[in-house]
């Protein structure tokens, strides 16, 4: 049986699409009955470090099968490297900063941006989900019910894991009890979330796994490079492939069942590793993320490497299309993404679409810790070579302030040794690039210098680059509606946080009140306050 699903009216700016409805013009005729939906999640797991992206101390089989048999994404990101922002932007296709309170991190999700989970679970689709869905924050209903933003949960099976960090949870096992349920001729979708490889790990775990901290090709500029730093990305590696082995399984589980071929698959995560200068940020590391996808009967040809710039928002368009449903609404508000079934129809690698040249990146309020609950805002543009950011904030701390521990910066070995660097007076440059303050304009040449710790943009020969890349920026931005674009970004600050407590931190914790962040060391705050 095939599928005809009508052409909906898009409107396009320049380079930037802004859909009224679902789609952009175009016929989807899907090769038999709706597709299953497998969405595969890692929770900081960074662009590159994966064996089909040529890394030599991360093995990852499952997601290179995945490579190898569909697609594989040299340019995805996420527009905003925060998990709860990130995770919005992906179940509802619009950018962070067109979604009111769920564009913070910590935060309350409006009830009307709905995700397409609960869109295709409205359209016939049965439901899942193990692991990290959302969060952290409260998504509830308008009648203050909880909502399944990802699904009916699948939480009861559990496992020793490799390490004594990484989480109990059996999501392989769950995704069996899933299937289980799974009412026969149903088409399902799924949301694997793991929690890893977020923090915290058992450190040396890497090389207790056999691993080599000779295994490690190079380390980020932005970092000493230590045994202390070597051995904390070893121990990062576990976790990642313990991801991909639950991956490994499931994929098991659907080629025993004889769905394998028939599933959309897609692999990917958040954003970037928990290190300093990388997951919170906006630099290149921080947004830029791995994905590969297979789907047999939707795809055509396999192994294809695609070059094309790509972001979470084309992800939601993309499963409501495949899937027949036309429309975003009720449930959900219109998109900002396209849909990637341009490139699934194609049998190009490289270049696919010249349209999708550059991504948008930024973000708002991440973690608590600077003064009147402020956040950080950025707004960003990778455009080919180059990635310029717009600081707003420059009087701000880029990781939080240093008094309440950098609460933007999880606890980890590298953030100790960078920290401790500086106090002792040894090395300030590792602080500097991690947790100094920031100009308001960044421009780095991404091919040249994919770490971003060159600042081009005080160089008059980047001045044309420069600018055209902002205004560029600027005017999407409005087009999205984006409210720093109109003078009103400080409503960011304004919204409340998902957790009461966590309010005003900073000004509690001066005050003398008992607090703690348990995501950071207690040896992260510094004593007194730095004059930078």
């Amino acid at each position: 049986m095939q599928k005809q699903f009508r052409t909906i009216f898009v409107v396009f700016f320049g380079t930037a699409w802004t859909a009224l409805g679902l789609l952009p013009q175009a016929e989807w005729t899907p090769a038999q009955e709706r597709p299953n939906i497998l969405f595969a999640i890692a929770d900081d797991w960074s662009y590159g470090h994966a064996t089909a992206y040529g890394c030599a101390w991360v093995e990852t089989p499952s997601f290179d099968r995945l490579a190898r048999e569909g697609l594989l994404f040299q340019n995805a990101y996420t527009p905003n490297a925060k998990c709860a922002p990130s995770r919005a932007t992906i179940l509802t296709g619009r950018y962070s900063w067109q979604l009111e309170q769920a564009g913070n991190h910590m935060a309350i999700f409006p009830a009307k941006f709905g995700g397409f989970v609960e869109r295709l679970a409205s359209d016939g689709y049965f439901a899942g989900y193990t692991g990290k869905g959302w969060g952290p924050g409260i998504a509830n209903d308008v009648n203050g019910a909880a909502r399944e933003i990802t699904g009916k949960r699948y939480s009861g099976r559990q496992a020793q894991p490799p390490a004594k960090d990484i989480s109990r949870i059996d999501y392989a096992a769950n995704f069996g009890d899933f299937l289980q349920d799974v009412p026969d001729g149903q088409p399902w979708v799924f949301w694997y979330g793991a929690l890893e490889p977020h923090r915290s790990y058992e450190f040396q775990s890497g090389v207790k796994a056999g691993k080599q901290l000779s295994d490690i090709d190079r380390v980020p500029s932005y970092w000493p490079d230590t045994e202390t730093v070597r051995h904390d990305m070893l121990d990062y590696a576990v976790e990642v492939e313990h991801f991909d082995a639950h991956l490994g399984k499931i994929l098991e589980q659907l080629e025993a069942s004889g769905q394998l071929d028939n599933t959309l698959i897609v692999a990917t995560s958040d954003h970037g590793m928990p290190f300093p200068r990388v997951k919170g940020q906006a630099y290149s590391h921080s947004n830029h993320i791995p994905l590969a996808i297979r789907w047999p009967r939707g795809v055509q040809g396999t192994g294809r490497v695609i070059d094309d710039f790509v972001n979470f928002t084309d992800l939601a368009p993309t499963f409501l299309e495949v899937a027949g449903v036309t429309e975003p609404g009720p449930i959900m508000q219109s998109l900002s993404g396209r849909s990637l079934t341009d490139i699934f129809e194609s049998e190009a690698s490289g270049q696919v679409n010249p349209e999708r040249d550059h991504v948008l990146v930024g973000k708002e309020r991440h973690d608590i810790g600077r003064p009147n609950n402020g956040g950080y805002p950025i707004r960003g543009i990778a455009n080919g070579d180059f990635l310029l950011v717009r600081n707003y904030a420059v009087d701000r701390w880029p990781a939080g302030d240093p008094v309440t521990g950098y609460l933007n910066c999880d606890g980890s070995p590298t953030k100790s040794l960078v920290l401790e660097l500086r106090r002792s007076g040894e090395n300030r440059s590792w602080w500097d690039l991690c947790f100094g303050k920031r100009p308001e304009l960044e421009l780095y040449n991404l091919r040249t210098d994919p770490d971003c710790v060159t600042n081009l943009a005080t160089l008059d020969r980047y001045a044309d680059v420069l600018s055209r890349l902002d205004q560029q920026m600027q005017q999407e931005l409005k087009q999205q509606g984006d409210p720093r674009m109109f003078g009103q970004g400080d409503v960011f600050d304004r919204y409340e946080y998902s957790a009461s407590e966590t309010n005003n931190f900073y000004e509690r914790f001066l005050s003398g009140e008992a607090l703690r962040a348990g995501w950071v060391n207690r040896s992260d705050f510094e004593p007194e306050p730095i004059d930078d």
